[in-house]
């Protein structure tokens, strides 16, 4: 049986102190931006399928013009708008994107504006069940303004 002395317990601890901030890192919760309509239920309802999902979730609420402004001088195009944007790591998360897909993003780090799911297709996160859903599909937006599928979400059967 091993002795405890007060050198091994100044080295334990110097050794805890030093990996503390790294342990705290490797849980943390992505942080996240949304501004959205104060009146829009899909939006809040997307916020907790967020939070629900370990986003650390803050909010502000925008309308109007100014939110639509945010929104194109952000590298947004007009056809990919919805109704909420977020923000995260650098990049504009726009729309009802599943949280799978933002971890994608997040884990891939593409040269890219962000994620959107333009309009509010039913079924997706915070618009309705999933299991009744339409298809729909999240596209990438590039930092020209171009686009590509990223994920596709066929029609629930």
């Amino acid at each position: 049986m091993q002795k405890l002395t007060r050198r091994g317990m100044l080295l334990g601890a110097a050794s805890l102190a030093a990996a503390a901030p790294h342990v705290g890192l490797a849980g943390a919760a992505p942080k996240i931006h949304v501004l959205k309509d104060r009146n829009c239920g899909c939006c809040g309802a997307w916020v907790d399928i967020l939070r629900a999902n370990g986003f650390d979730v803050s909010t502000e609420n925008s309308f109007g013009t100014l939110l639509i402004r945010h929104k194109l001088d952000n590298g947004i195009p007009q056809a990919m708008t919805s109704c909420h944007t977020g923000e995260i790591a650098g990049y504009f998360i726009e729309g009802h994107v599943p949280p799978a897909d933002i971890r994608t993003l997040l884990d891939e780090r593409p040269d890219a504006v962000g994620l959107a799911v333009p309009g509010m297709p039913y079924g997706s996160p915070g618009m309705g069940p999933e299991d009744k859903r339409e298809a729909y599909d999240v596209y990438l937006i590039r930092r020209d303004g171009s686009t590509e599928i990223f994920a596709r979400y066929e029609a629930a059967a």
